[in-house]
């Protein structure tokens, strides 16, 4: 989940800190019953097809491959991001309020690494709650360009930092930053610093991850990029955080269903599946899924898919890292790491990384 979020990497090369949790939780809870069935939606009639790249594409693809998963960036429409919010809020999700505590109390430093004039990107911006920290640091910003794929979120968002910070220059981009893009044109002798926080990179792939770590490096040359990283720990907490007493993550997981009907015509009956989320500790990544709970038929976009019962949807990876991993990971990638800032139960991490001008 974008503790601000795409699918992860392992620090490999480093030994494992943490023991396996006893055990995923049982997809199904013993003696659970059916849930009650509810009117579906008319599935949309067969059109042209969607557009490579986007949520219909993708979703359709994710449907008829095997195993069965997609990119959790289409969590985050207007009503997942909301949902975020409160995830970022509850007391078992430890992420944001560990980052937010490390910007807070390395503020100043990472506002001296940072230098006068910065013209600021942000990469999922989301809120972009957590950048305020380093505004209200940083000497005379020049520019804040929060950096977003749902629209309607990005533009409350920078409405709120406009009417803020009436002097700084905000320019929202909307766009996913998983695929090229353009920033806004470079301000004379303002240097670039990217901001990509909540540990959004173990969202990737190893490959991806380091894809897009050097394609940020490409955006932000003779900059810099402030990257913070979920670290691995006692499978214990991870499996609190991702598991809520509440019930937000599931909500929040279920959306994605939500938003296929909303958006696609599809008819899918979310109670018909269960949020499932567990640590792999040899990945050393969280998993979560959505889980058939029964026999179902979904249609989408005039396609017929089954799920069998205990058959998933695979939504997102949360990869976690070590501190010496996530390093060589960003040398490879092309940046020079520097300085690390983290709490003292070394829960999470923050990384200033240069990125060289060539």
């Amino acid at each position: 989940m974008r503790s601000d979020a795409v699918t992860g990497v392992s620090a490999r090369g480093d030994p494992a800190v943490a023991e396996p949790a006893p055990g995923p939780p049982a997809w199904k809870p013993a003696g659970a019953s059916r849930p009650r069935r509810v009117p579906r939606s008319v599935p949309a009639p067969a059109g042209p097809a969607p557009a490579p790249g986007s949520f219909g594409a993708d979703m359709l693809r994710a449907l008829a491959r095997r195993p069965r998963a997609i990119s959790p960036k289409y969590f985050y429409d207007a009503a997942g991001s909301a949902l975020f919010e409160r995830i970022c809020a509850l007391p078992e999700y430890y992420p944001t309020r560990t980052e937010v505590a490390i910007l807070s109390e390395n503020a100043c430093a990472i506002a001296r690494s940072v230098g006068p004039g910065a013209d600021l990107v942000e990469f999922g911006a989301g809120a972009a709650q957590k950048v305020r920290i380093l505004l209200d640091a940083l000497e005379s910003p020049s520019r804040f360009a929060p950096v977003d794929i749902c629209a309607e979120h990005l533009a409350g968002s920078a409405a709120a930092l406009a009417r803020d910070y009436p002097c700084l220059r905000v320019r929202p981009v909307v766009a996913d930053f998983t695929r090229p893009m353009r920033l806004p044109a470079r301000i004379a002798n303002a240097r670039r610093t990217g901001f990509f926080a909540g540990s959004s990179l173990g969202n990737f792939d190893p490959r991806d991850a380091l894809a897009l770590l050097r394609s940020l490096r490409a955006l932000l040359a003779g900059g810099a990029l402030l990257l913070g990283v979920d670290l691995v720990k006692d499978p214990a907490l991870l499996h609190a955080a991702y598991n809520d007493a509440a019930g937000v993550t599931a909500a929040f997981n279920r959306n994605l269903l939500e938003r296929a009907n909303r958006e696609l015509g599809a008819d899918f009956d979310p109670r018909d599946f269960a949020h499932h989320a567990f640590y792999d500790p040899r990945r050393r990544r969280i998993e979560m899924h959505l889980v058939a709970l029964r026999r179902v038929t979904v249609r989408l976009l005039g396609r017929r898919f089954d799920f069998g019962e205990g058959e998933s949807l695979h939504t997102e990876n949360s990869y976690k890292f070590t501190i010496d991993g996530l390093r060589s990971l960003a040398r490879r990638a092309g940046f020079r790491p520097g300085p690390v800032w983290c709490d003292p139960q070394r829960l999470f991490s923050v990384h200033w990384l240069e990125a060289s001008a060539g």
